[in-house]
């Protein structure tokens, strides 16, 4: 699908199709921060609450890390490793909080990636399902592509544009340019 191309960093939910594409992955922790949610609301004991606090820091950071220093990231990479590594180990008897443990700590080497990526990777696979919204719309409005050359076109054109985008140049005119 990708042609070979192997991106640095992949940033996905916690999908086992999507683990391998790059050479690292952040997992979006906004899908496990929903998880967290859900285990505090109908769980039996704190833990998730924990998790609740360990996720509000991690968005923290990465709403604050561009204007950080590099220092400074990597000592708040670590504290809240050291802080992760405490509520895994966490006793606990309810279900909720034992499955919650498992999915995070199953997922923990992938959290906190976008600390060595500073500025380039998101902490939330948010943008990406956002950049994607437009092209579930389309298939859903004409029930699909009838043939594989659309969707492949589809696929083209707004992978140009975003790609446009993120470098800060005109889609029209790539486009344009790459029809001429």
């Amino acid at each position: 699908m990708m042609d070979g191309h192997a991106p640095d960093v992949w940033i996905s939910d916690r999908y086992s199709a999507q683990q391998k594409h790059g050479a690292r992955h952040q997992t979006g922790l906004a899908h496990l921060a929903r998880d967290t949610a859900f285990a505090l609301e109908h769980g039996s004991d704190d833990l998730p609450s924990r998790f609740k606090l360990w996720f509000g820091k991690a968005f923290d950071l990465a709403r604050a890390i561009g204007d950080l220093a590099a220092s400074t990231v990597a000592r708040k990479k670590r504290e809240l490793e050291r802080w992760l590594a405490d509520i895994l180990a966490t006793p606990t008897a309810c279900d909720l909080a034992q499955q919650l443990q498992g999915k995070i700590r199953r997922a923990r080497d992938q959290l906190l990636t976008f600390c060595d990526y500073p500025g380039q990777v998101d902490a939330t696979n948010n943008g990406s399902e956002r950049r994607l919204w437009p092209c579930v719309i389309q298939r859903k409005i004409t029930n699909g592509y009838r043939a594989m050359w659309a969707a492949q076109a589809e696929a083209d054109v707004r992978t140009t544009v975003d790609t446009a985008r993120l470098r800060g140049a005109n889609p029209f005119d790539i486009i344009v340019g790459t029809l001429a």
